[in-house]
């Protein structure tokens, strides 16, 4: 009965969704830590800016793996790979935990050089994940590439929501000498135990790795002894209809073994338009708005940009999950979907430079409701538009899912360096402060 259960399709989602839980969860855990570790190490706020560039140098890895497949195609252990960048981030979050908050003297300047080491090093994983996960996957109807997404959607939500019960950034205003100032509340645990969190889950992901690889290597054997113990009549009858397996799901690469080789060339329109789309809007996601994420949220507070992040990330599966059962693949309407992300990111933009006053166009509530709905609708957009891309190229073949990595994290990286220096360098954005009105009413 075990067996069974373990062969179940069920159970095969659990674990695609536990594995793509692992792509991005490291850095989307640096990210929402760091209001907690900028007041202990001597980097402080500079280190979003070490953040964001050594996430840039993280795309080294996608790099030398896209090389890797131009000169050496087939010769790549895409497997072998995920093994390995797995196991690097479950050592590196360990050392993380363990030693995040030493300082080492470098030219008389306390350095956290332990914190930026492990953070480019999970950066690394995370960034080399978009080529290789993906990939991986083709060896999977294209049902389970959502799932996959949806996992990927957790790595934003669970990281978030340890936060919130960490209680990061939680203040009391309060009133001296008739100035309204802001304290901060201590946290609930300390960054340590969050980052045994985040140790924790990168270990379920390569657990889930590790149950996947072996469910693949029993189906592998189931069947070809079917094969070798069929006759010939039963078996050809049973090639017409590959993918019928009830006990677990048939790898894609063993039920097209036998078709003849296509001509057909990847790069056809459909393709690089599919593939446009999804850099831009990564690089709107990944790379603008989390930059500029804080300053749209000024004219509200701060319990805004809480929600704003927390029911993003809670929209995200779910948008995942609504592409289980509808996939739109007309591409007219996926540009349609783009350009309302278009639309919201000038609303949002436009709200980083003016600062619209909240009580101009209705009550406070009523425009608080309504900027919250606007990001909750951006995140869920995007995380469709985003699954659907992948499953129409999953449809494409090995090498369509190898670009559909290289586009998002080329997209993000495009938007990283497009923001970084207009917030760091020339600081186009002003920041608010908290207790106080940051309206320009």
């Amino acid at each position: 009965m075990f067996a069974s259960w373990w062969k179940s399709t069920a159970v095969t989602h659990g674990l695609v969704a536990l594995f793509g839980m692992g792509s991005w969860i490291s850095v989307n855990s640096l990210w929402v830590e760091l209001p907690v570790v900028v007041n202990i190490l001597p980097e402080g706020w500079n280190l979003p800016a070490y953040l964001s560039m050594l996430i840039a140098f993280g795309n080294l890895g996608p790099i030398a793996v896209t090389i890797t497949h131009h000169c050496a195609p087939g010769r790549l252990n895409e497997r072998l790979i995920i093994y390995c960048i797995q196991a690097l981030a479950v050592v590196a979050s360990i050392f993380l935990a363990l030693f995040w908050s030493h300082t080492v003297s470098v030219a008389g300047t306390e350095r956290s050089i332990f914190f930026l080491l492990f953070t480019f090093v999970l950066s690394l994983v995370c960034c080399t994940s978009n080529v290789t996960f993906l990939p991986f996957m083709f060896h999977y109807p294209p049902e389970y590439i959502r799932t996959f997404f949806i996992g990927q959607g957790f790595s934003a939500l669970f990281p978030c929501i340890v936060a919130l019960g960490q209680g990061v950034r939680k203040l009391q205003c309060i009133t001296v000498n008739a100035t309204v100032q802001p304290v901060y509340l201590k946290e609930n645990f300390p960054a340590q135990n969050f980052f045994g969190f985040l140790c924790i889950m990168l270990t379920l992901s390569l657990l889930s790795f590790l149950a996947l690889s072996q469910r693949q290597t029993m189906t592998q054997e189931d069947v070809q002894a079917q094969e070798s113990v069929k006759p010939a009549p039963e078996r050809k009858g049973e090639e017409s209809h590959p993918l019928h397996n009830e006990s677990a799901p048939v790898l894609v690469e063993l039920t097209t073994m036998e078709e003849q080789p296509r001509t057909v060339t990847f790069w056809t329109q459909r393709n690089i338009y599919l593939l446009s789309l999804l850099a831009i809007s990564n690089s709107l996601t990944n790379g603008v708005l989390p930059s500029v994420q804080s300053f749209t949220c000024l004219p509200y507070g701060t319990m805004t940009f809480h929600l704003s992040v927390v029911l993003g990330n809670i929209a995200n599966p779910l948008a995942c999950f609504l592409a289980m059962f509808f996939v739109l693949r007309c591409l007219s309407g996926l540009g349609f979907l783009s350009v309302i992300l278009y639309l919201l990111l000038t609303y949002f933009l436009e709200l980083t430079i003016i600062k619209i006053c909240k009580n101009r166009n209705g009550t406070k509530a009523g425009m608080l409701t309504i900027h919250v709905i606007s990001w909750i609708v951006f995140t869920g957009i995007f995380s469709y538009v985003k699954v659907v891309i992948g499953s129409l190229l999953h449809e494409a073949g090995h090498a369509a899912l190898l670009w559909c990595g290289i586009s998002i994290q080329a997209g993000s990286l495009i938007g990283v360096l497009t923001m970084f220096p207009l917030v760091n360098v020339y600081h186009v954005f002003s920041q608010g402060q908290d207790c106080v009105d940051n309206n320009n009413c």
